[in-house]
């Protein structure tokens, strides 16, 4: 899918901002209801093949810093409304309850292997249970912060509120680098572009990102084992 740019003037600089199209012949109603049997049934799949290797987090979460394994913070979902979205702990207990990017040092609350976490985007799998139960979706605009004001005001605004996703349009084109004018276009433009391939594009993009992260994970876990033996 080719994605059209226009202009915006953001705090005095020029904005490149997803140009607006439609969707022509499939209703909106129709679309929810096939993305949500389309999640629920996929998001069995992956919880199969993702369950031991998310134990192997938890104990890694539980091992290496104070705290629970999972963060649960409130985020605003469907209708704007608050919800609450598990992530594997990545950072210290004593962190401040804003967006990473607004933190004068991010790297300071990090735990052990928060840095890596974060970075795989693996601290999201337990948001799999989210889909399965209807509070998320994969494919949809990242759920943003109960703090993040701006975000939603701007989202209200250009009607690209929706069902909170794993994954989204601006998230796989920049995550958090993008300032929040550009974030909420790309928002509005699959939200007036969404179609069946384009779910499953974002989808697959997402599965090759994971299983990339899984072979990697996979490669430590067999040099650790040789060293060991060698060792021996």
């Amino acid at each position: 899918m080719n994605l059209g740019v226009s202009t915006q003037e953001t705090g005095g600089r020029k904005q490149e901002m997803p140009l607006r199209s439609s969707v022509s012949g499939i209703p909106s109603s129709v679309i929810n209801n096939m993305k949500r049997l389309f999640d629920f049934t996929v998001s069995l799949f992956p919880l199969g093949i993702w369950g031991f290797p998310m134990l192997i987090i938890a104990l890694l979460v539980k091992a290496t810093s104070r705290g629970p394994v999972l963060y649960w913070p409130d985020r605003v979902g469907k209708g704007n409304t608050i919800f609450k979205m598990p992530k594997f702990r990545t950072m210290k207990i004593n962190t401040p309850a804003v967006a990473t990017h607004l933190l004068t040092n991010p790297d300071r609350y990090l735990t052990p292997v928060g840095k890596f976490l974060r970075k795989s985007s693996l601290d999201e799998l337990p948001q799999l249970f989210s889909i399965l139960k209807g509070d998320m979706s994969f494919v949809c605009p990242r759920p943003a912060l109960f703090n993040q004001v701006d975000l939603v005001e701007f989202r209200t605004k250009r009607n690209s509120c929706s069902f909170p996703g794993l994954t989204g349009w601006a998230q796989i084109n920049g995550r958090d680098e993008l300032p929040i004018p550009v974030k909420v276009g790309y928002d509005e433009y699959y939200m007036m572009n969404r179609s069946f391939s384009s779910i499953s594009r974002s989808f697959f993009l997402l599965r090759s990102r994971w299983s990339k992260v899984r072979g990697n994970a996979l490669n430590i876990k067999s040099k650790l084992t040789q060293r060991r033996e060698v060792k021996r």
